[in-house]
């Protein structure tokens, strides 16, 4: 095979190399289209993932300016050629896809298109996407270059991983949201935990400045200060717990306006002063993102409720084409030997692991009395 800027098994590699890369959908459906038009030297390319209502859950394009993309408007809907590759199941090789019979028509916006090849993606009998590239990048005299055989063949190969990349993408996602379905159902049990005691607690002592107030005035007045405390815990008890059960805006906001917004909050809502500092993190992969705020909201959980902090500091710096996350807090530490012996202690073990599943690492530094250090280092993506 010699067609396109990239040719041969080397390409195909890389192509394929690049998709298992990533574990999120949306990654994972820019990577295949990317690799799609590089590999095969066209100039679009595009991949639709169908709903069920006649439309696109998602579809996304290469090839095309986000001004361009803009301007041409909704999302296509199922008909035409598209129509055809997701309900007949088959490949479209066309020199001209606007004298085919069932084309009809694009926005006013939309970029001119000529040759054209479109494959299903399958996984078993089920299409779960169309990918198509339009307008071979070759001499055309007179019409005369277009697709050809071997890149339908090429292009099905390409066809077959991305059903698997995506597949696995779409499992990897599915088993995110379990676990966090599992999280938000244990912070619901430690919020009702947490809350119920102090409310007890604060019933408890109410009845006990009642009973004093007549005979034992200082007593009573003593107890009642002592209510207005535990007001307070159980109240940023909850604002705490509302934190981290929100959330998190990573799609919208990005990883450091999202930290920024948390570590404001958890400063307003606790006694201890808690810090934020970032500078020169470029946008990094999702699953890299989400991994550094979990590892984050833990470490800040670790040093607001059980380290007895007054202060937290939290960092996060460009480092090579990554980022290193740093939580500092001055509470009263541990000993890391003895948390090393016995196996999990304040979520360490759950850090390691978000840590090690996106190629980053985490290294903890504390002594008693000395304070903690939580660093996160992952690379660029």
């Amino acid at each position: 095979m010699s067609h396109g800027p990239r040719s041969g098994l080397a390409a195909v590699s890389s192509a394929l190399l690049a998709m298992s890369r990533h574990l999120e959908v949306r990654d994972v459906l820019k990577t295949i289209v990317a690799s799609a038009r590089e590999l095969l030297g066209a100039q679009y390319a595009a991949l639709g993932v169908p709903d069920d209502h006649g439309g696109f859950a998602q579809f996304v394009v290469d090839g095309v300016s986000d001004e361009q993309w803009r301007a041409i408007g909704p999302l296509p809907r199922q008909h035409g050629i598209l129509a055809a590759m997701l309900h007949e199941a088959r490949a479209e090789r066309l020199a001209d896809v606007r004298e085919d019979p069932r084309f009809e028509g694009w926005p006013s916006a939309h970029p001119k298109m000529s040759d054209f090849l479109g494959l299903p993606i399958r996984d078993g009998d089920e299409v779960i996407g169309a990918l198509f590239l339009a307008n071979k990048d070759c001499p055309k005299p007179d019409g005369g270059c277009g697709f050809t055989e071997d890149d339908e063949e090429l292009l099905s190969i390409l066809a077959q991983h991305a059903a698997i990349a995506l597949t696995n993408a779409r499992l990897y996602e599915r088993s995110r949201e379990l676990t966090i379905a599992e999280e938000r159902s244990r912070l619901a049990h430690e919020l009702h935990d947490a809350v119920s005691q102090k409310l007890f607690s604060l019933r408890l002592t109410a009845q006990a400045a009642t009973a004093l107030v007549d005979r034992d005035p200082s007593r009573a007045k003593g107890e009642l200060q002592q209510v207005a405390q535990l007001a307070a815990e159980a109240a940023d008890e909850l604002r705490a717990a509302v934190v981290e059960l929100r959330p998190a805006a990573l799609d919208e906001d990005g990883l450091v306006a999202t930290l920024r917004t948390q570590v404001h909050v958890l400063d307003r809502a606790h006694t201890a002063h808690v810090t934020f500092r970032s500078q020169g993190v470029r946008a990094l992969p999702a699953a890299q993102e989400e991994a550094l705020l979990r590892v984050a909201q833990e470490a800040l959980h670790n040093a607001l409720r059980h380290a007895d902090a007054t202060r937290v500091d939290v960092t996060l710096d460009k480092h090579g084409q990554g980022a290193v996350l740093r939580v500092t807090d001055d509470g009263r530490g541990f000993d890391t030997r003895v948390v090393r012996r016995a196996g999990r202690h304040l979520g360490l073990v759950s850090m390691r692991d978000r840590a090690s599943g996106v190629g980053g690492a985490l290294t903890v530094e504390s002594a008693p009395g000395k304070g903690t250090v939580i660093e996160m280092e992952v690379p660029g993506g």
